[in-house]
């Protein structure tokens, strides 16, 4: 069997993570385009493009740059800011997320100013989750105090992995030391704490990930993201793959390291909520379960996806681009698109099954006009059911923790909208 990742709307959907990330919404339904903004909760995205180095996975967004210009950034983030706050203010935010790229390479400062902005806008709920991405070396991890000043209360380490050599195989820029030393940094600065490990590497034997998913355990963080190595399109290692120079694990054995990753952490009391993500009882990412609820969220700064008002947005991809549109437009998005209720209804299913509480069928024919009967087929959903595959109650399913090994495949058996 194989474990199988849903495409996720980005930049989670909104920007850029890690390239192995679905990226982390309130149970509320979108408003139609039509309708004038209302009081119901929002999420901000805030996408930070630029990258010391491209790491050879990655097929996210990200850039190198030689130098930026932090206040002319500064002052087209705060435009493209201000231009979804128009359209959506009387809403306070529940979450802010700095995707990237890499944010913590961003001066605290900038950070600080923006979520001034994104206050004054809107308003912040006063347990609101302010996560910021962050590469877990010496230099960045410097900042991280500045950071939670500036009112970042959640970090998302992009530890990748406990091994020297996997790091280098993963063009990684620093060692397990390096990277350990920041995680502790991080757990004395910030309330709460994630950090991403990808396994299913060439080479990597079962021994090898319950030893190093055993360590990871051990530090006591609240949330893990746990990702298969994926071969995206158009990054270095799927160059690697077309030479027959580097052999993806076979997908057989991902699935026995899914089922152990499953195991492990469950026992040790993180449990998976979605298919790659792992929390303790209320640790979950706030933010993500906008996107995977389909809620409402903005998404601001390069390549950045929103869905809000009724609305797909998308961002201009390139730095520059968006630049030159912010100071054409007063805004850097490049499409603003009405979302037929069938476009709602398909995201929110593909995104909701993601998630082991599943998707409430009620309430996305709330949210997208269209009737329970056009959502799903009846008749695969009663195969499944009998497999083992598929849990329903009432209107709300569930595809079970074996469904999730085969969810790309179960997905257009039961979605027909």
């Amino acid at each position: 069997m194989r474990k199988i990742d849903v495409p996720v709307p980005r930049q989670a959907g909104p920007g850029a993570q890690s390239p192995l990330r679905a990226a982390e919404m309130p149970d509320s339904c979108l408003l139609s385009h039509d309708n004038p903004p209302t009081a119901e909760p929002l999420a901000l995205y805030i996408h930070w493009p630029f990258c010391v180095s491209k790491c050879p996975y990655c097929d996210f967004n990200s850039h190198v740059r030689e130098g930026v210009d932090v206040d002319a950034w500064r002052g087209a983030l705060l435009a493209d800011m201000a231009h979804e706050a128009a359209l959506t203010g009387g809403r306070a935010l529940t979450s802010i997320f700095f995707g990237g790229g890499t944010p913590s390479l961003m001066p605290p400062a900038l950070v600080a100013d923006l979520i001034s902005a994104a206050d004054r806008h809107w308003g912040l709920a006063p347990d609101i989750e302010i996560t910021l991405e962050a590469n877990p070396n010496s230099v960045e991890a410097a900042r991280f105090a500045d950071l939670a000043t500036a009112g970042v209360n959640r970090v998302s380490l992009g530890l990748q992995a406990l091994d020297d050599q996997a790091l280098h195989f993963l063009g990684r820029a620093h060692d397990v030391d390096e990277g350990l030393a920041a995680l502790a940094t991080a757990q004395r600065v910030f309330d709460r704490v994630s950090f991403d490990l990808i396994y299913a590497r060439p080479g990597q034997s079962e021994a090898d990930w319950e030893a190093e998913l055993t360590r990871a355990l051990g530090y006591g963080t609240g949330h893990l993201s746990l990702y298969q190595l994926t071969i995206e399109p158009g990054t270095r290692f799927a160059t690697l793959v077309a030479q027959g120079k580097l052999a993806p694990a076979d997908p057989d054995h991902g699935a026995t390291l899914y089922e152990l990753t499953q195991a492990m952490a469950g026992a040790a009391g993180i449990p998976a909520y979605e298919i790659s993500n792992h929390a303790r009882p209320g640790q979950e990412s706030r933010h993500n379960l906008t996107y995977w609820r389909y809620g409402d969220y903005a998404g601001i700064g390069p390549g950045a996806h929103g869905r809000r008002t009724g609305q797909a947005t998308v961002r201009h991809k390139k730095p520059e681009n968006w630049m030159n549109a912010v100071a054409r437009n007063g805004h850097g998005a490049q499409n603003e698109d009405p979302l037929a209720g069938e476009d709602r209804a398909r995201e929110a299913l593909l995104m909701g099954l993601r998630l082991r509480e599943g998707v409430d069928l009620d309430r996305i024919v709330a949210l997208s006009g269209i009737a329970r009967t056009r959502l799903v087929d009846g008749r695969a959903m009663t195969r499944l059911i009998e497999l083992g595959l598929i849990d329903r109650q009432d209107s709300r399913i569930q595809v079970t923790p074996a469904g999730m090994l085969l969810l790309d495949a179960i997905l257009p058996e039961i979605v027909t909208v």
